[in-house]
């Protein structure tokens, strides 16, 4: 599928669309479900190569939905990107944090359960939720350190990139733009404070569970730069799972309306309860040849060799 297909989805009109800074960038969409609560919350962080002319937070409206007609509520946020003023370093990153903290600001009135708190983000906002996720591990003196960042039960990255240093320039082509680069106002050689701040990979361990989400025919961040960073986190104690969904690429991990869905709902489930997803298939997968509640061995989502172009195995 392609980004107009994401963008294509209808959503309906969010509860309250909620300003968390002057600018008409900073705002989020809260969607909430029917009933007392307290609700946990998904914080939804739109992709589109960090620039304002390719995305906005519509893209993920549609994920809002279908996480509200499931008990949970969401909080699809908007923010500063290359092309607006304030964007790229440090706005963007800034408005990241502020987004994610106004939710203390929402909790009362909406019954949100700030204990239960997970955040997704797609492509590159997969990054920005791993940096919101990592930010409390930011040294003092960083232009993006907060003193009490709201904390995070857990983190699901749809195809985002963990490491700022590495595949720039096969992201900016898949981007046809100098993304990276121009988001961090220069190469790693000139400032690289900037990378060491903005990247996941380099704030392990994040202490809290993570899930990296690729699809088989994913383009934008290849699978050895994910199993380089899981098998960073790991080393340095952290809980993480590498998904890879196949028969998908880098546009339907993002799209209620697609097979990979039920991998990342059940991502977010898992998370929402402080731990990794289950070592069974989720309900409603559609795994050709395996039962949905057949077990197998735990590790992370893989395609095995005999299972190419088949189903999610774990191994």
């Amino acid at each position: 599928m392609t980004p107009g297909d994401l963008q294509a989805l209808t959503s309906r009109a969010p509860d309250r669309r909620v300003a968390y800074g002057a600018d008409s960038s900073q705002y989020g969409e809260l969607r909430v479900p029917p009933g007392p609560g307290p609700h946990p919350v998904a914080i939804l962080i739109h992709g589109g190569c960090f620039k304002a002319a390719y995305a906005n937070a519509h893209e993920l409206g549609a994920m809002g939905d279908s996480l509200k007609a499931v008990g949970v509520a969401t909080w699809n946020v908007e923010y500063r990107r290359l092309g607006e003023s304030g964007g790229g370093w440090p706005g963007t990153y800034l408005d990241i944090g502020r987004a994610v903290d106004h939710l203390r600001a929402l909790a009362m009135a909406h019954n949100l359960d700030m204990d239960r708190v997970v955040v997704v983000g797609h492509s590159a906002g997969g990054h920005l939720a791993m940096w919101a996720a990592a930010r409390s591990r930011l040294p003092t003196a960083s232009p993006l350190y907060v003193a009490d960042p709201l904390p995070i039960r857990g983190v699901v990255d749809l195809a985002g990139p963990v490491d700022m240093t590495a595949n720039i320039a096969g992201y900016e082509a898949a981007c046809r733009d100098s993304v990276v680069t121009s988001l961090l106002g220069g190469t790693p050689a000139a400032v690289p404070e900037r990378y060491a701040h903005a990247s996941a990979i380099q704030l392990l361990p994040l202490g809290i569970p993570q899930v990296l989400v690729l699809g088989e025919h994913e383009e934008f961040v290849p699978r050895p730069y994910a199993d380089t960073y899981v098998q960073a986190a790991t080393r340095a104690g952290d809980a993480i799972r590498l998904m890879l969904i196949p028969g998908v690429g880098h546009f339907e991990i993002a799209m209620p309306n697609t097979s990979a869905w039920p991998w990342v709902a059940s991502a977010i489930r898992s998370l929402l309860e402080g731990k990794l997803p289950p070592d069974v298939a989720p309900a409603g997968a559609k795994r050709p040849g395996l039962g949905s509640r057949q077990r197998i061995a735990p590790h992370r989502f893989a395609l095995g060799p005999a299972n190419e172009g088949c189903c999610p195995i774990w191994q």
